[in-house]
């Protein structure tokens, strides 16, 4: 009953950020036909008619939403032979499959750092994992792509700058995307971590003479992710989403490149598209993070 009632929210949700993205979107100076060439004023006049653009902006929302009930989001304004649905279609593997290596390398890396940095505390090993963490938490995300071009793409030239297609074309883009996560991801950790290892059903089962692998496993890291999945939930769908800074930075042909150029370029669809799929990803995320709530931890129930 509570998935199916958060599933039936998606709704009025997808229509208020919708409606909310149509206003802003119109409130913005210029238009889709603005560019350094100016066009004839026929040429405009046949082109806002062909787009429905003449009509009052009620009525293009209302028609919006009719043709999207139906899954046509409508013609690309700046890609004027795709519709915006293939166009969304295209870019999606491509930030699918980077959104989910950087999501297994910060949960791999920031777990590790978090659980190694809470079974070493106040020594050497926890103070450098913390120094990581912090580092790795208020490093812009541009400026740590820039410096890794510097150093492994120019310097080194282990790696190529950007593009997409190869392997190689993975490391730096998600290296980047990886470190904000996984730095984020060790400090709630770290920090549930110690709050579980001196909870008194801990110090119970080591006085029961349980291994301290399995108090480790068994009663400790399972409840330690309780916090961790709040936080994994939001930055899984940040990345499912697209990185808009990290894609437009290395030329990744991903969802969050296409967004920027839609922006820039005045594409209503394709801004409507996006930010529809964009809430559509979020919202899924939280509810999968809600449903593991019960799954991690039994004692929670909806």
């Amino acid at each position: 009953m509570f998935v199916l009632r958060r599933v039936l929210w998606l709704g009025p949700v997808l229509l208020s950020v919708s409606f909310i993205t149509f206003v802003l979107m119109h409130l913005v100076p210029g238009g889709p036909w603005d560019s350094d060439k100016t066009l004839p004023p026929a040429v405009i006049e046949n082109l806002n008619r062909r787009y429905g653009l003449d009509q009052p902006y009620w009525q293009q929302y209302l028609s919006f939403l009719a043709r999207a009930l139906q899954g046509d989001l409508g013609l690309s304004f700046i890609r004027q032979n795709q519709t915006v649905s293939e166009i969304l279609l295209q870019g999606l593997p491509v930030t699918a499959s980077l959104a989910v290596l950087a999501l297994v390398l910060a949960l791999v890396t920031g777990l590790t750092l978090g659980v190694v940095a809470a079974f070493r505390q106040n020594t050497w090993v926890d103070y450098l994992c913390v120094a990581f963490a912090t580092l790795g938490a208020s490093t812009p995300s541009f400026v740590l792509g820039i410096l890794l071009v510097l150093t492994l793409a120019l310097g080194l030239k282990v790696v190529p700058t950007s593009g997409w297609g190869q392997p190689q074309h993975l490391v730096l883009p998600a290296l980047t995307l990886t470190a904000l996560p996984a730095a984020y991801i060790a400090r709630i950790t770290r920090s549930s971590m110690l709050d579980v290892i001196h909870q008194d059903y801990v110090r119970t089962a080591r006085a029961k003479g349980l291994a301290e692998q399995v108090v480790i496993l068994r009663h400790v890291l399972r409840n330690a992710l309780i916090p961790v999945l709040t936080v994994a939930g939001p930055i899984g769908a940040h990345l499912a989403a697209g990185s808009f800074v990290i894609e437009t930075l290395f030329a990744v042909p991903g969802v969050g490149r296409l967004f920027v150029q839609s922006v820039l370029a005045r594409d209503y669809g394709l801004i409507m598209g996006a930010t529809l799929f964009y809430t559509v990803i979020i919202s899924l995320a939280n509810l999968a993070v809600d449903i593991l709530y019960a799954v991690v931890d039994p004692r929670i129930r909806y």
